[in-house]
């Protein structure tokens, strides 16, 4: 299990976070009870099993919902 942090551009609207959420936890992999949308620090964080799913495909997802992902730090759980 690994831990990420996403950063992301700045959220506008709190409707963002839930759709982000949503996708996130859609995936295969994330461990869906540590998906964290922070919208004043326009970040997600999130546990995942990185035998399961790379950090490159849940930037893809968030990606896809048109929100530019700056950059991710990944760590050991």
């Amino acid at each position: 299990m690994e831990k990420a942090t996403i950063q992301l551009e700045t959220l506008s609207c709190p409707s963002c976070m839930q759709k982000i959420e949503n996708a996130v936890k859609s995936l295969n992999g994330i461990n869906q009870d540590s998906v964290k949308v922070l919208f004043n620090a326009s970040k997600v964080k999130v546990d995942f099993h990185s035998d399961v799913i790379a950090i490159n495909e849940i930037e893809k997802a968030i990606e896809d919902l048109g929100y530019s992902v700056l950059k991710s730090k990944v760590k050991p759980a």
